[in-house]
C-alpha cells in the first residue's frame, strides 16, 4: 500500500505531499549518487522502495499510470547536457528525473519534492542551500526567441545550482498561458558544471 502512494506522489499532485515525502524518507535515504560506480547505483536502484524498477530495468526506470502521466529516472556515465565522449564507463556522472503530467501540470516545487523523496533529507538540504549560478531565460533570450518565433526557447525556465556536495539543474517548460506539462531535475558532479552552464548560455 505504501509503495502505491509513493509512486502516486511522483506523478500526481496531491494535498498530502509533505506526509508522503516523510514516509518515503524513512526508507529511501541516498546511498548511490554521481561519482559512484555503475554497479553500486544499479544495486541502489533495484533496492529503492520508491523507484521499484521492472524486470530488465537497470540504470533507467520508467513509471506511468496513464498516457498523460509519466515519471522516469536515469543514471548515466555521461555528463549532463550535450553528449560527449567519456573514457570512464564505470562511474556514474549524472542522475536525472523527468516528469510529464498532462493532467495536473509540473512545477519546480513538485520536482524538488521528488528530489527529497528519491534521495532523502541530506541531498534535499544540499540542494536548498546550494548557490544559484545561472537562471534562464533572461530578457535577452526571451526577445531573441520572440524574434525568431521559437516559443519553446522562451518557455524553458530553469536554473543551475552548486551545493557543497553536488550540482543541480532544474527545468520546466512553462508556456505563456496554462501550466507546464513537463520538467526535469538533474543531480551531477560539480566538475561538470562549467560544461553545462556554457551549453545552456549558448543554446
Amino acid at each position: 500500500m505504501l509503495e502505491k502512494y509513493l509512486r502516486k506522489f511522483l506523478i500526481l499532485c496531491c494535498s498530502s505531499i509533505p506526509f508522503i515525502a516523510d514516509l518515503a524518507l524513512a526508507n529511501s535515504s541516498a546511498q548511490a549518487l554521481p561519482g559512484q560506480s555503475t554497479e553500486e547505483v544499479i544495486t541502489w536502484i533495484q533496492a529503492h522502495p520508491t523507484l521499484r524498477p521492472r524486470s530488465g530495468e537497470r540504470l533507467f526506470v520508467s513509471k506511468s499510470d496513464t498516457a498523460a502521466q509519466r515519471f522516469t529516472f536515469q543514471a548515466s556515465v555521461l555528463p549532463p547536457g550535450k553528449v560527449t565522449f567519456t573514457k570512464d564507463r564505470s562511474t556514474i556522472r549524472t542522475e536525472r528525473m523527468t516528469m510529464y503530467d498532462g493532467v495536473n501540470g509540473v512545477t519546480i516545487q513538485r520536482l524538488e519534492e521528488s528530489l527529497r523523496v528519491i534521495y532523502g533529507i541530506d541531498i534535499y538540504q544540499d540542494y536548498n542551500r546550494a548557490q544559484v549560478v545561472y537562471e534562464y531565460p533572461n530578457q535577452s533570450a526571451i526577445n531573441q526567441a520572440r524574434l525568431t518565433k521559437t516559443p519553446i526557447r522562451e518557455a524553458l525556465q530553469g536554473e543551475l545550482r552548486v551545493g557543497d556536495r553536488y550540482a543541480y539543474w532544474v527545468e520546466i517548460a512553462q508556456p505563456k498561458e496554462g501550466k507546464a506539462l513537463s520538467g526535469q531535475m538533474t543531480v551531477f558532479r560539480k566538475s561538470d558544471l562549467d560544461k553545462l552552464e556554457a551549453e545552456l548560455r549558448t543554446r
